[in-house]
């Protein structure tokens, strides 16, 4: 009785040292090549196989080493961020070294900070930070549990950018919170693809946690 394929393939499967007592048909028995260029032996094919699996190992290894290494230049400008801020003597110099370091280590062009918090000293009272900001936005701001990165929130906050030399068409919105949220950091780019909805939002959330803890030294 012929055997059919199911039960050439239970025998192989419950005889795995069937290839080794004939070794000969791995390089007797030819079946078409993967890659459609003629046939190949069975120890060839196997060979084929490996190699491709090797080079989809090398792919994801070489995508993961590019992350790694992508990871720790953000980190080390996040570590130097968080140097400057804890170097900071007052709300002008925090905000100078917060303002600074984004444009200058993030290469963020556009970048402002609004607080609705009463300031602890007067004299910082008349600062840009503390400018006066619609009730809309600040609801908006209340809901924001993860840093809002688009092309338009739907909230006009171009006007905290001052003059632009283009449209600014991408934006970055972090909540600034203690116990509730009391504050924006915004970030904006004339490159729409500089800030997207699908971007990672990790070190833009540290970045916020950073800012917030070292603002409320000086509000109430």
């Amino acid at each position: 009785m012929q055997a059919n394929e199911d039960q050439i393939t239970e025998f192989l499967r419950n005889d795995p040292t069937f290839f080794e007592r004939h070794a000969y048909l791995l390089t007797e028995i030819y079946i078409p090549s993967p890659h459609g260029n003629g046939t190949v032996s069975l120890a060839e094919r196997q060979q084929l196989a490996q190699r491709d699996k090797i080079r989809v190992l090398e792919v994801k290894m070489s995508e993961l080493i590019q992350f790694g290494e992508e990871n720790d230049v953000i980190s080390e400008k996040v570590h130097r961020l968080s140097l400057g801020i804890l170097s900071a003597c007052n709300l002008e110099a925090l905000t100078e070294t917060v303002v600074d370091n984004l444009r200058e280590d993030f290469q963020v062009p556009h970048v402002a900070l609004r607080l609705w918090a009463k300031p602890q000293h007067e004299e910082d009272a008349p600062r840009d930070e503390f400018t006066p900001i619609d009730d809309e936005l600040r609801d908006w701001a209340q809901t924001l549990t993860v840093p809002y990165c688009g092309h338009r929130a739907g909230l006009d906050v171009d006007s905290w950018f001052g003059e632009t030399n283009a449209p600014l068409k991408s934006y970055a919105l972090v909540a600034l919170r203690g116990e509730e949220v009391f504050g924006l950091l915004a970030m904006a780019s004339e490159d729409e693809a500089r800030f997207y909805p699908e971007m990672g939002t990790m070190y833009l959330k540290r970045i916020g946690e950073l800012i917030s803890v070292a603002l409320l030294r000086y509000i109430l």
